[in-house]
C-alpha cells in the first residue's frame, strides 16, 4: 500500500500540501486530478523521494519498485527497442554478468535468474508495447536521434512500461500520443497488475483506466471511489451538502450567539447562557464552501459572410516539389461548421491546417477563400515564441496598437486575465495561461474560422469544458485537430480521417471510429499471426493436392467450419459472462478495499483480499483474450 500520511510541503512560500493524507492499496488504479498548479505532478516526486517533505512521511511497501517516465528525452545512437530493454536494469546486469562470469556456480545461478525473470521473452515483449505506442519493425531498428521530441517521449514512456514497476507513476502520459496509441494505452494499464497512480487532464483516460479519483484541492488530498465521472457527482454533491451545512450552521450559531448575548449576566438565565456556550464549542465551526474558480473563454464572434468561406478543388499540397502529403483536396468550410480533423500522427493533418491558414499554398489544384475571410489559427509552438520578458498587456498592445487601453484589457478579460494579471510577466505564467493568452492573440480581430491544434494540451479539465462552452458558443467555423474524443464529442459535428494521403468525410460518430481502430488493430494481429503461421507451415494455398479435393473433402470442412464457428460463438459468449462476473466482482472488491473502515475493522482480511484483487485482473485479462480470440475467429469466418 501507498500511505501518504499529514504531508506538508512548501515551495516558494506558497503551501502546496498542508498535512494532506490519502491511502491507495496496492493493485489500485488512482487518477490524480487537480487545478494547474495545485502540485500534482510535485506530488508524484515527493512520492519517488526526489523531493524532501516539510513535515509528515510517505510509506512504501517494503521492496517495492517505483518507477516513473523519465524527464530526460532519450536520444544518441541507441535504437528504441535497445533503449526499452536496457529499462530492465536486473536483466541487463544479468546478460552482461553472463557474458564475463567465470565461476560455474554463479554462471549457473545467472542463468537460473534469466529464465525465471523471463529474459529470453523480453525483445518480444519491448517491440510489442513499442508497436502499441505506434513504432513499426523499421522505427524500432533507427536510432533515436532521427526522432522527434514527441516520439522520443513514447520512447521514455515505453521503457517505463517495460520496467513493469510495482507502484507506477505516470504525468500526463498521452499528451504525446494520438487517438489510435491512447486507445492501446488505455488498455495496456487497464490490465495493468500494479499500482497505478495517473496524472491527467484526459477524461476518457480517466474514465477507462482509474477505479479512484484522488482530488487535489486547497492543500489537502480525498479519495473518491470510482472513474472521473462518478467523482464529479460526487464532489458537486459534496459541494451543494457542505454549502446547506455551513449555512444550517451559521444560523444555529447565530441565535445562540443572540441568546447568550441577551441572557447571559441575567442570573435566572446565566446557566442556560454558559450551555449554549458550550454547545457553540461542541458544534464547531465549517469553513465556508470556497466556489471553484472560473477559467474565463468567450471568443469574438465575426461579421457574417456569404458561404462558402473557403474552398479547396482538387488540391495537392506539400514542403518538397513534387512530394506532396496530400493529394486530390476536395473541401469547403461555412461558417456553422464545426469539423474534428482524425488520423495518427504524422498523416498530415497539421499540414492540412496550414494550407488553410495560408501559411502553405497548393502545389496544384486550387484553393478559393472570401475576400473579406480572417483565419485565427492556434498551435503549441506560437505559445512558446511569446517574449518572456513581455506581459499580456503589453503584448495585446501591440497586436492592437489602434485600440484604447480599455479595449484590450476588455479583450483580455474575455480570456480570464484580470487587471493585474495583465501585467504578469509572460515567463510567470503557467502553460495554461499561455494557452489562454494565445486564444486571445489569435482572436483580437474576431476571425471567421478558428483553426486549433491540440488546443488542450496545458489546459485541466475545468478548463477544457471552458473552452468546450466557448467552442459551441462562437458563431463562427472551427477545424479542431485534438487527441482529446471528449471535446470531439461535445463540439464537433462533422469528422475528416486524414489518412493515405488525402482527407475524407468519416461516416459515423467517435464510437464508431473507435470501434473502426479497434477492428484494424484486430485485422493487423490476425495478418502478423498468419504470416507466423505460414512461414513456420508453408503456404497451403500453393499445394497442387489441396486443389484436386473431391467434393466429399470439401462437405467435411464446410462442416468442420460450421463447427468452428458455432464453438467461437460459445466461447465469445462464455467469455463475455465471464467479464461481466468478473467485472462485478472486481467492482465490488475494490469499494471493498477502498473504504477506510475496512482497515481498522478487518485488517487480517486485507492480505487475502488484495490476492483475489490480483487474481480477478489476471482472470479478466484472460477472458478478454479469449473473448478477442473468439471474435477474431468469426470475423475471419464472416460470421459476425
Amino acid at each position: 500500500m501507498l500511505s501518504i500520511n499529514n504531508i506538508t510541503y512548501r515551495i516558494g512560500g506558497r503551501l502546496l500540501f498542508d498535512k494532506a493524507s490519502a491511502a491507495i492499496p496496492d493493485g489500485h488504479r488512482v487518477g490524480l486530478v487537480g487545478r494547474n498548479g495545485a502540485g500534482k505532478s510535485t506530488l508524484l516526486k515527493l512520492i519517488e523521494g526526489a523531493l524532501d517533505l516539510d513535515g509528515g512521511s510517505v510509506a512504501i511497501g517494503r521492496r517495492v519498485r517505483v518507477g516513473s517516465v523519465a524527464q530526460e528525452m532519450p536520444d544518441g545512437a541507441m535504437t528504441p527497442l535497445n533503449f526499452v530493454l536496457a529499462a530492465d536494469l536486473e536483466r541487463a546486469e544479468l546478460l552482461t554478468e553472463a557474458d564475463t562470469a567465470t565461476d560455474p556456480s554463479r554462471i549457473a545461478e545467472v542463468h537460473t535468474r534469466l529464465a525465471d525473470i523471463g529474459a529470453d521473452a523480453a525483445p518480444s515483449r519491448a517491440a510489442s508495447i513499442l508497436a502499441g505506442l505506434g513504432f513499426d519493425e523499421a522505427m524500432q531498428g533507427r536510432t533515436l536521434g532521427e526522432f522527434s521530441g514527441g516520439w522520443r517521449m513514447r520512447v521514455a514512456l515505453a521503457a517505463t512500461l517495460f520496467a513493469a514497476p510495482d507502484l507506477l507513476l505516470l504525468d500526463e502520459p498521452s499528451n504525446h500520443l494520438d487517438m489510435e496509441t491512447r486507445l492501446w494505452l488505455e488498455t495496456y494499464l487497464t490490465n495493468y497488475q500494479g499500482t497505478v497512480l495517473l496524472v491527467s487532464h484526459d477524461r476518457n483516460l480517466l474514465n477507462a483506466v482509474a477505479e479512484s479519483i484522488l482530488h487535489l484541492k486547497d492543500a489537502t488530498l480525498t479519495l473518491y471511489r470510482g472513474d472521473y465521472d462518478r467523482f464529479e457527482r460526487t464532489y458537486r454533491e459534496r459541494q451543494v451538502h457542505q454549502a446547506a451545512a455551513y449555512v444550517k450552521q451559521t444560523e444555529q450559531r447565530k441565535k445562540m450567539q443572540e441568546f447568550v448575548d441577551r441572557f447571559r449576566y441575567q442570573a435566572s438565565k446565566a446557566r442556560q447562557a454558559q450551555s449554549r456556550l458550550k454547545a457553540m464549542e461542541r458544534l464547531g465551526e465549517l469553513a465556508p464552501m470556497r466556489p471553484d474558480h472560473e477559467v474565463a473563454f468567450d471568443f469574438p464572434d465575426p461579421k457574417p459572410l456569404p458561404p462558402p468561406l473557403l474552398t479547396l478543388d482538387n488540391a495537392d499540397v506539400g514542403y518538397e516539389a513534387d512530394k506532396p502529403v496530400l493529394r486530390g483536396l476536395g473541401l469547403s468550410l461555412e461558417m456553422e461548421d464545426r469539423i474534428a480533423l482524425l488520423g495518427a500522427n504524422g498523416n498530415g493533418k497539421t499540414t492540412l491546417l496550414r494550407l488553410l491558414t495560408g501559411d502553405l499554398e497548393p502545389m496544384s489544384g486550387q484553393i478559393r477563400r472570401s475576400s473579406k475571410l480572417k483565419v485565427g489559427y492556434f498551435a503549441q509552438e506560437l505559445a512558446e515564441a511569446f517574449d518572456l520578458d513581455s506581459t499580456p498587456l503589453r503584448m495585446m498592445t501591440s497586436l492592437l496598437p489602434d485600440a484604447p487601453e480599455p479595449v484590450v484589457r476588455s479583450h483580455l478579460g474575455r480570456f480570464g486575465f484580470t487587471q493585474d494579471h495583465t501585467k504578469v510577466r509572460i515567463g510567470a505564467l503557467s502553460g495554461g495561461e499561455k494557452a489562454r493568452l494565445l486564444f486571445a492573440g489569435i482572436t483580437r480581430d474576431a476571425p471567421h474560422i478558428l483553426l486549433l491544434d491540440e488546443p488542450t494540451n496545458h489546459l485541466d479539465i475545468d478548463a477544457r469544458d471552458a473552452l468546450i462552452s466557448a467552442i459551441n458558443a462562437y458563431q463562427g467555423a472551427v477545424v479542431l485537430v485534438t487527441h482529446d474524443p471528449h471535446l470531439v464529442e461535445l463540439c464537433a459535428d462533422r469528422l475528416w480521417v486524414v489518412r493515405d494521403g488525402g482527407c475524407h468525410r468519416f461516416e459515423g460518430d467517435m464510437n464508431d471510429y473507435r470501434d473502426e481502430l479497434i477492428a484494424q488493430r484486430r485485422a493487423t494481429r490476425s495478418r502478423a499471426r498468419a504470416q507466423r503461421n505460414g512461414s513456420a507451415n508453408g503456404d497451403a494455398s500453393q499445394d497442387p493436392a489441396a486443389a484436386k479435393a473431391d467434393r466429399k473433402a470439401s462437405r467435411r470442412a464446410g462442416a468442420a467450419a460450421r463447427k468452428v464457428r458455432t464453438q467461437s460463438r460459445k466461447a465469445a459468449s462464455a467469455a463475455s459472462k465471464a467479464l461481466e462476473a468478473l467485472s462485478a466482482e472486481k467492482k465490488t472488491l475494490v469499494e471493498t478495499l477502498s473504504d477506510p473502515v475496512f482497515y481498522k475493522e478487518h485488517a487480517d482480511e486485507f492480505a487475502a483480499l488484495n490476492k483475489r484483487h490480483a487474481e480477478i485482473d489476471s482472470a479478466i485479462a484472460q477472458a478478454e483474450e479469449r473473448w478477442l480470440e473468439a471474435q477474431a475467429a468469426l470475423e475471419e469466418e464472416g460470421a459476425v
